[in-house]
């Protein structure tokens, strides 16, 4: 390791060190054969369309399932969800059905037919635009194709208000309740006004 006086960092070998990321629960096969697979790389690629990817090791169950049928779900993690998240993450689909293991309740997407967690504060149907090898994981890229959000997300204005989802990250191998509210996008060049009607929401 090579220390460095100037910026008290320590230089490290390369390594997926990109924290914290969000965790996923992507659903996949259909409604009569399922599975659940956690997922921490996952993440948005585009606006227009809306669009997302996730990676996945080949010898992972999920991986040939996605790869033959082109569609999946991606469904948002609440803490009360941790639990069953991380047991699909270490236990493999060929031997359990992951939702009766925990009791998930399976709706079809209206869309895309993939079977998707209804007890999941908000679930994505996505559609596999394109498959790239990397190395270990292959990268899904995929069209976002539907929204699935949980009514009591919404306020009383029909804006979705994401603090009540009580989502989860993951951060070098750990799990981490989303917390303490800091700002919102535009914050630091709103005007006082903006500033203030926001702060006071949050």
């Amino acid at each position: 390791m090579n220390n460095s006086a100037n910026d008290a960092k320590v230089s490290i070998k390369p390594s997926t060190f990109l924290n914290p990321v969000p965790v996923v629960m992507a659903t996949c096969g259909d409604m009569e054969k399922s599975n659940i697979i956690t997922l921490a790389w996952a993440g948005t690629i585009n606006s227009e369309p809306p669009m997302l990817s996730i990676s996945i090791r080949k010898e992972r169950f999920s991986h040939d399932i996605i790869q033959n049928s082109g569609i999946f779900g991606v469904n948002l993690v609440a803490k009360s969800l941790i639990k069953a998240c991380d047991y699909c993450g270490v236990k493999s689909g060929r031997d359990i059905d992951k939702f009766k293991e925990f009791n998930l309740t399976k709706f079809a997407g209206e869309t895309t037919g993939v079977p998707l967690i209804k007890e999941s504060p908000a679930s994505l149907e996505c559609k596999v635009r394109q498959i790239i090898e990397l190395g270990t994981h292959d990268l899904f890229i995929a069209d976002i194709v539907n929204v699935h959000v949980s009514e009591e997300l919404f306020d009383e204005k029909g804006a979705i208000d994401m603090r009540k989802a009580d989502l989860v990250a993951y951060n070098h191998g750990e799990y981490y309740a989303l917390g303490e509210f800091l700002g919102f996008y535009g914050y630091s060049v709103a005007n006082k006004d903006a500033l203030a009607r926001r702060m006071r929401k949050n």
